[in-house]
C-alpha cells in the first residue's frame, strides 16, 4: 500500500484503495480497528442512516457505505481532506454519501437529520469528542450506536452514555457508545 491510502475491508468496495490527504492530526482509523468495529456493529449496515463526524481520511464513512447504509454524511471542515473525500466518493460513485464542508460540531447543533450509527473521531489533541457527545442525543433515533476513538489511557464519557464495547490498538483506545 503506498502512503496515504487506506483499503475498505468489507461490503461492496470491499479491497478497494482510497487515497486520503495529508492534514495535521490526521490519522485513519487502522484496519484492525475497522474490523473490530464493524464486527460489533455486524457486517452490514443496510438501511441505517450514518454520520461520520471530523471524518479526515473518510475511511469510517466510506466501510459504512460500502457495507450497505442507506445514507452517510462526513462533516470536514479541511479543504485538502474534502478534495480527498469528494474525488472517492466520485471514484467509488458512491450516491449513499452527503460530504459536508463546515465545523462537527456545529453541523450537530443545526441539522434537523437523525442518525443510526456516528462515528465520531475528532483530532486526540481536542476535547471535541465530549462536546459532540453533549450536543449529540436530539440527533439519534431510538437505539443509535456512536462509535468513539480517542488517545486518552483511560476515557471516561459524560453522563448519560453507557459503553458497549471497548477496545485498545497501540495507543488508540476506541468505544461503543449507547444512551441509558
Amino acid at each position: 500500500m503506498q502512503k496515504n491510502e487506506l483499503r475498505i475491508i468489507g461490503g461492496q468496495w470491499r479491497s478497494r484503495r482510497i487515497r486520503f490527504a495529508s492534514a495535521p492530526g490526521l490519522r485513519p482509523t487502522p484496519d484492525r480497528v475497522r474490523e473490530t468495529l464493524f464486527n460489533w456493529l455486524g457486517q452490514t449496515l443496510d438501511g441505517l442512516h450514518c454520520l461520520d463526524l471530523f471524518a479526515g481520511s473518510g475511511a469510517l464513512g466510506f466501510e459504512a457505505a460500502s457495507r450497505g447504509a442507506a445514507s452517510v454524511v462526513m462533516v470536514e471542515h479541511d479543504a485538502g481532506a474534502l478534495r480527498t473525500l469528494r474525488a472517492n466518493a466520485e471514484l467509488l460513485e458512491a450516491q449513499q454519501l452527503v460530504i459536508v464542508a463546515g465545523d462537527g460540531l456545529e453541523y450537530v447543533e443545526t441539522t434537523p437529520q437523525r442518525f443510526d450509527v456516528v462515528f465520531l473521531d475528532p483530532p486526540f489533541a481536542s476535547d471535541l469528542a465530549a462536546a459532540t457527545l453533549a450536543l449529540l442525543p436530539p440527533r439519534l433515533n431510538q437505539g443509535a450506536l456512536v462509535y468513539v476513538e480517542t488517545g486518552e489511557s483511560n476515557p471516561t464519557w459524560p453522563a448519560g452514555w453507557v459503553q458497549r464495547k471497548q477496545g485498545r490498538a497501540g495507543q488508540v483506545r476506541f468505544a461503543l457508545l449507547a444512551r441509558e
